[in-house]
Formats: C-alpha cells, structure tokens, sequence
C-alpha cells in the first residue's frame, strides 16, 4: 500500500522535531488543507499564509516590490522570498511556497498558464523547483500541491543537493 505524501512528511517532520510553514498563491491553501488533514499536525504545522495578490506577498511574507516587479509573482526569485518570509514569519524550520499560473487565463510571454514555481527555505540552505502542468485549474492545483509536498521531502531525505 502507497504511503500518502500527508503521511510521509507528519512523519519525517515529527521525527526530526521539524515544524513547516507555507506561502501559496495559485494553489489557494489547498498544500496547507492537505498537511492539516493529517491528524496531529498541529503539533508540527504553526500555519501558513495564502498570499494571492502581490500586495498580500508584499505585506505578509516580506517580498519585496523590487523582486516583483523585476521578474514577476511566478519566478524563482519571489518564491524563494515567500518561502523565507513563510518560516520567518511562524518561526518554522522549514517554509515552503507556490506561484503559478493555474489558467485557463493569465497566461504571460514567456510563462504560459501551467507554469508553476516552488520554493523551499531553511536554515541550511534554499532551493527552487519549476513545472509545466498541462491540466484544467483544478488539476494544475492538484498538481502543485503534490509537487510542493514531494518537494519537502526530497528535501527531509535528502534529495536535494
């Protein structure tokens, strides 16, 4: 039997005494819904901020309008800004942060809708992850979520170099 991605971080995270946080813009809260449908995750979730507009992203996690408006919400350089601003802002050891382009509009040159950023901030270091779903809203959403817990814990078993 597959073990859920919910499951596998509660237990890399309580393991270690961890405690994650999240910044999601296109995926609405749906990374903090499933992390919360896990019971006992108060215990290593402090919370996380769904920063939808750049003003929220700005205000609650500490973008900066600089980095905005040089490469956009959906870019390496402001997901790692929300992933920071995330653990910052919970005091977590671990934030992780979406930003895409769920569709079926706002499509931009150069980020057609599907493109989708991650970001993921510790005290040990930070790294970025990139995707082109190919879906409808909700899959390209559903599809993040995945990406961004998977995203941890390559991280928590140390995938990531």
């Amino acid at each position: 039997m597959k073990i859920m991605l919910e499951e596998a971080l509660k237990e890399h995270l309580q393991a270690r005494g961890l405690k994650i946080a999240t910044a999601e813009s296109c995926t609405g809260g749906l990374v903090s819904h499933r992390i919360t449908n896990i019971s006992g995750s108060s215990e290593y979730f402090p919370g996380g901020i769904v920063s939808y507009s750049n003003e929220a992203k700005v205000k609650f996690l500490g973008v900066s309008w600089d980095t905005l408006n040089a490469h956009g919400a959906v870019s390496q350089e402001v997901v790692l800004e929300m992933a920071r601003g995330a653990r910052t802002l919970f005091g977590a050891d671990i934030g992780i942060s979406v930003s895409g382009i769920a569709g079926p509009t706002g499509a931009m040159p150069g980020k057609p809708v599907g493109t989708t950023w991650f970001g993921l901030s510790t005290s040990s270091g930070e790294w970025a992850r990139h995707f082109l779903w190919d879906g409808d809203r909700e899959q390209n959403k559903q599809y993040s979520s995945e990406a961004a817990l998977q995203f941890v814990i390559d991280y928590l078993e140390g995938r990531l170099s």
